[in-house]
């Protein structure tokens, strides 16, 4: 028995010196701290809205404790929290011991700039511990915005005009009852549950070199390797509707929309009194829901790329539509991305459904040619109708990923082999920095197949290369890689 206690005496004791070695402060001037990181770099921060947070360890590798004499930044737009204290007087006199380890947060705040392009500001976070310092370097760009924010959630005007001197954030539900007028280069950020409403004229009137921009409004990364940029259902959509009936011929060009539940909603609740849309050169990418729907319109929709929808890419119920050199391509989710980037799970659903069966939308008639129509699915383009000998529209020059439609008006396309290749890349690897690229691959069965009669009004591709014979089906012709 004498033994025991005697043993656990002096084991106590030797885990008490123990302590008491490592908790003596140290105050060799040749001791350093560790960082996890030496850099703290924040994506563009808009001078409205903070930062997400980033974490940095600090260690002390040593054997023996240090102090920590000081904490501190120079500028007011970093905000630190070191181990639960964010307090700037209190960030000093703090004992780190050996071989232990603390949390920073920081935190990056940029103040209006009066600026409207993006402003590069640098600090450093000074840690002074026995007479020398050891810095982190901070690195932000602020952004100016237009700020569209109400209290009760909604904001209603008239007429609305996005110029491109700088960027638009939307927080709320911005209904526009007069024209929606947008110039080149405008950059829409929509935050979380953020809806925009046109129910007039829409004149969105991008170019090849300034397009407009719609998207949501994180710029932080969801993962360390992953940018939000590539998450799905971050903001509602937009919705282009008018009850009053009346006429409306809306143009969209060279517009990129992404990461929302909806791309582009376009809808008239009167069969007989349709909206007209253009919707040329755009992209609609990434979306939780739907990428087009197209309800009791007449639609123009050439050199469009619509992709990466957990439902429809394309829906189309009522009204007269025509497409032409589209891509429609459904690749959304696993196995197509190595990490969970979206807020839903695909569905099991075609790419593009034409819906010919809902009595209460106008007849559908749409006209498809030198299209790519792809995706996950064996069938990837739906005809809903109960009579499709009868069907008024036509599908020609078109690669289409389905079985072979044996009817008059689908005639002279490609029908997709389980083995074919379409695309330069349909997958989203993170860690190899590859994102999805609808261009066609050289070995592309779309390649060389477009009807030419059905070109000429569109001579250059969605990216400005010219359509030379063969044609390619798709928004895109096929060049080198670059």
């Amino acid at each position: 028995m004498f033994r025991r206690y005697l043993f656990l005496f002096l084991t106590l004791a030797t885990v008490i010196l123990t302590a008491c070695r490592e908790e003596q402060v140290s105050a060799d001037p040749t001791l350093s701290l560790t960082f996890s990181r030496d850099t703290l770099r924040f994506d563009t921060v808009f001078t409205t809205a903070g930062s997400s947070t980033q974490i940095v360890m600090v260690y002390n590798r040593n054997r023996h404790a240090v102090r920590i004499d000081r904490v501190s930044n120079s500028t007011p737009y970093f905000r630190l929290n070191l181990d639960g204290e964010n307090d700037p007087a209190r960030l000093n006199n703090i004992v780190l011991n050996g071989g232990d380890s603390i949390y920073l947060f920081v935190r990056a705040t940029v103040g209006e700039q009066h600026s409207d392009a993006p402003v590069y500001i640098t600090d450093s976070i000074v840690f002074a511990l026995n007479d020398h310092e050891q810095k982190l370097r901070m690195e932000v760009c602020g952004q100016d915005v237009h700020l569209v924010r109400n209290d009760n959630r909604h904001t209603r005007v008239t007429d609305y005009h996005f110029t491109s001197n700088r960027p638009y954030l939307i927080f709320d539900t911005l209904t526009i009852t007069g024209t929606t007028r947008m110039d080149a280069g405008a950059t829409l950020y929509m935050h979380s549950g953020a809806v925009l409403n046109s129910m007039g004229d829409v004149r969105a009137r991008g170019t090849l070199e300034h397009p407009i921009r719609i998207t949501s409004d994180r710029m932080d990364r969801l993962f360390e390797h992953v940018p939000y940029r590539m998450a799905s259902g971050q903001w509602e959509g937009w919705y282009i509707n008018d009850t009053t009936h009346a006429a409306h011929l809306d143009t969209i060009n060279y517009v990129e929309i992404r990461n929302g539940n909806i791309g582009l909603y376009v809808w008239s609740d009167a069969p007989d009194r349709r909206r007209q849309v253009v919707l040329s050169n755009s992209l609609i990418h990434n979306h939780a829901l739907y990428g087009v729907v197209l309800r009791n319109t007449d639609a123009v929709v050439w050199n469009t790329q619509i992709s990466n929808c957990a439902s429809y890419c394309l829906f189309i119920s009522g009204g007269k539509h025509q497409l032409t050199h589209n891509t429609i391509a459904s690749y959304f989710g696993y196995p197509y991305t190595t990490v969970n980037i979206h807020t839903t799970g695909r569905e099991d659903v075609a790419a593009v459904f034409l819906n010919l069966l809902n009595k209460y939308d106008a007849p559908t008639e749409v006209k498809m040619y030198n299209c790519i129509v792809a995706g996950s699915r064996t069938n990837n383009l739906v005809v809903a109708t109960p009579l499709p000998e009868h069907y008024t529209g036509e599908l020609a020059g078109n690669y289409l990923a389905m079985d072979t439609l044996p009817f008059p008006w689908c005639h002279d396309n490609v029908y997709a082999q389980e083995e074919d290749t379409v695309f330069r890349n349909i997958h989203y690897l993170y860690k190899e920095y590859k994102d999805y690229d609808f261009r066609p691959d050289s070995v592309s069965k779309a390649r060389g197949i477009a009807r030419p009669e059905y070109t000429s009004p569109y001579p250059t591709d969605r990216l400005g290369t010219p359509r030379t014979e063969p044609i390619d089906a798709g928004c895109y012709q096929w060049t080198e890689q670059r």
